[in-house]
């Protein structure tokens, strides 16, 4: 239990009203997408980075543990307070403090919600191209965390290639400011760059400078079904053969089409019969897409397409993406506990990983559709379970072992976008050697010598 002292303190640094101690709150911002966590001892929701630099020296010096919450959407366990102690929610640093239209950035703050962030750089003709499937609940300070990759990473990238710059709050209590508003930075060592991704282990972002682009004027979105996830990868060959790159590039097989289709009643969405499912975007000037769109329709009808539809309005364009948006929520409908990992593999060796699955499929008697970002790689394969079925439990866990000793045979990496937090600590001496794991603690003992931010994630 958290010292009295300490509670007291909290309330003199972020007001009475700004700090949970009842048993509700302390569970809820104790889990997050998981459903698995651990109660915190209280909850605090500062205003500003004065206040937080404030919380982590009192931290600091007690020794209390420190958590650092965005919207909790993880599916890791990064936002999880494993050992209790102080749950920093940042949902008061909410805010957009600039967009630069002549320089091509945005400065925000963490708890923005990335659709948010899109949706207002486009109203002055930019693009935030990074766009996790959450991104209508996610906010970009965990998506910075995490480094978020989602549909457009193919041809864009993922969330670190439009991080400029951060300002963090040390596990001290220091304040530190990395990068900046230029795209040329070789100033000492890379900070910036080592705080993406480090899933609140080092320090607390609490404002960050986004790079962006000019909007593409067009955007062209098509769906082709298949009759096999082979014939469907082999159109992505085909693409890649055309040297077409397209904005988005998305897998979907017959068991999450099966899981949509029963859970909305609809089967416009998800033709039955269809084993795997494209969705394809290209974007750009007019004359460039159109063209794109025609050697995208060759490619997927040279590899067997039984349909291709190409959306004539936005609307139509929306109805096309509602599958893959609908995959996540439907298979909750079919059981609400799941266990989705985002593993990839080289974008070649996709069909060796769905027959990975199908391996375990039938050696674990077990349920996994599985759907994702085939462009790079990053396939999520969700393994269904049965809440309280306590042997399924168990083979999971035999069949996540296989899995991801499978994708790093297949010079694959066991997390593309979502990380390591706890629950894929265990696994991370199947890809990183013992002296590269070493190397990583010296980093966070440096960052973090009392051990108490975050503690618990990325290494055991």
């Amino acid at each position: 239990m958290i010292d009295r002292l300490v509670v007291e303190r909290l309330r003199a640094i972020v007001g009475a009203e700004f700090i949970r101690l009842d048993a509700d709150a302390l569970m809820a911002y104790g889990t997050d997408a998981l459903k698995r966590g651990h109660p915190a001892d209280a909850v605090v929701f500062p205003a500003n980075t004065a206040e937080i630099s404030q919380i982590a020296a009192l931290c600091n010096e007690t020794r209390t543990p420190l958590v650092p919450r965005g919207a909790g959407t993880g599916y890791t366990g990064g936002a999880v307070p494993l050992h209790g102690g102080v749950v920093l929610s940042l949902e008061r640093l909410n805010r957009i403090l600039e967009i630069d239209e002549l320089n091509l950035l945005a400065v925000v703050e963490p708890n923005v919600i990335t659709g948010d962030i899109q949706d207002a750089v486009e109203q002055v003709g930019l693009f935030y191209p990074p766009d996790p499937a959450s991104l209508r609940q996610s906010v970009i300070g965990g998506n910075v965390a995490e480094c978020a990759g989602g549909p457009r990473a193919f041809k864009y990238g993922v969330t670190r290639a439009y991080v400029l710059g951060l300002e963090a709050v040390l596990p001290s209590g220091e304040i530190i400011k990395t990068g900046g508003k230029v795209v040329k930075n070789v100033v000492g060592y890379d900070l910036t760059q080592l705080l993406v991704g480090s899933e609140g282990t080092l320090a607390i972002i609490t404002k960050i400078i986004l790079r962006l682009v000019p909007k593409p004027p067009v955007q062209v979105t098509m769906r082709a079904g298949f009759p096999s996830v082979r014939h469907a990868v082999n159109a992505v060959t085909n693409l890649i053969r055309e040297r077409v790159v397209p904005a988005a590039l998305e897998l979907i097989d017959g068991d999450s089409l099966e899981a949509v289709a029963q859970a909305l009643k609809v089967r416009s969405l998800a033709p039955e019969g269809t084993a795997a499912l494209l969705l394809i975007e290209v974007d750009g000037i007019a004359e460039q897409t159109a063209a794109e769109a025609l050697r995208v329709e060759r490619a997927c009808l040279a590899a067997g397409a039984t349909e291709f539809l190409r959306a004539k309005t936005d609307a139509e364009r929306q109805e096309l993406w509602r599958v893959r948006r609908e995959i996540s929520l439907s298979l909750r409908m079919i059981t609400p506990l799941k266990f989705n990992h985002d593993v990839v593999v080289p974008k070649g060796r996709v069909p060796e990983l769905f027959e990975l699955v199908d391996r375990i499929k039938s050696d674990f008697r077990l349920r996994i559709p599985c759907f994702g970002h085939v462009g790079d790689g990053n396939i999520h394969v969700n393994i269904m379970l049965t809440p309280g079925d306590k042997d399924e439990i168990r083979r999971t866990h035999e069949a996540e072992q296989v899995l991801f000793r499978g994708v790093v045979a297949l010079e694959g990496s066991i997390s593309g976008e979502h990380g390591i937090g706890f629950s894929k600590a265990p696994y991370l001496p199947l890809e990183l050697t013992a002296p590269t794991i070493e190397m990583m603690k010296r980093v966070k003992l440096a960052f973090d010598p009392n051990g108490i931010l975050n503690p618990g994630k990325i290494f055991l």
